[in-house]
């Protein structure tokens, strides 16, 4: 009897210490004000507020609309030491069509930055900001909700936001080799201001 009482007092002390677990954690997460600074991987809010957040199904469902797909996973930097001789060919791969810009999410970004991306979003919807835009990352990236909170903040009436990143799409599809932007990558480092 002893046992079992302490079994239960030791679940109801984990049960309250999960419930007063950290700000980060995968509980409520609150969506900031304005755009995440912190640190670019971690928890990230259930929503985002002015946009709409899909699953893989709900993305799959958006496909006919032909949406404007926007990575901005990081570009992996040349390892250090890697002799300058030898050549250094990072690969990314993301889901068929995206147009990856590394380092769109960041914040802050450079007003140059900003702007840019900004201009690229507008001349791959041709000027409509009812065209849907679909911004993702990796899982638990906060790149891809700062770049939908731009977006949405710029006036996009239909932007959606995928959380589950291309992990999530490889789950179930292929991905394509992607290669920057030449856009994004003319306006400058797109590694732009992420830590």
């Amino acid at each position: 009897m002893r046992a079992i009482a302490g079994a239960a007092a030791l679940t109801a002390l984990g049960l309250l210490l999960g419930a007063a677990g950290p700000a980060d954690s995968p509980v409520n997460v609150p969506e900031p004000d304005g755009l995440y600074t912190g640190p670019p991987r971690g928890y990230t809010p259930a929503t985002l507020k002015g946009a709409t957040v899909v699953d893989l199904k709900g993305l799959e469902a958006l496909l006919p609309d032909k949406p404007v797909l926007i990575d901005v996973v990081l570009a992996d930097h040349r390892p250090a030491g890697l002799p300058a001789d030898r050549p250094w060919l990072p690969t990314h791969r993301s889901i068929p069509d995206a147009v990856w810009m590394p380092g769109a999410g960041g914040a802050p970004l450079p007003p140059e930055k900003e702007e840019a991306f900004l201009r690229r979003v507008a001349e791959l919807t041709g000027g409509d900001k009812a065209k849907p835009v679909v911004t993702f990352c990796r899982p638990e990236c906060w790149g891809s909700w700062n770049a939908g909170k731009r977006l949405v903040a710029a006036g996009y009436s239909r932007v959606y936001w995928f959380p589950l990143g291309v992990e999530g799409w490889q789950d179930n599809h292929d991905t394509a080799v992607a290669k920057p932007d030449p856009a994004w990558a003319e306006s400058g480092n797109g590694r732009a201001a992420q830590r």
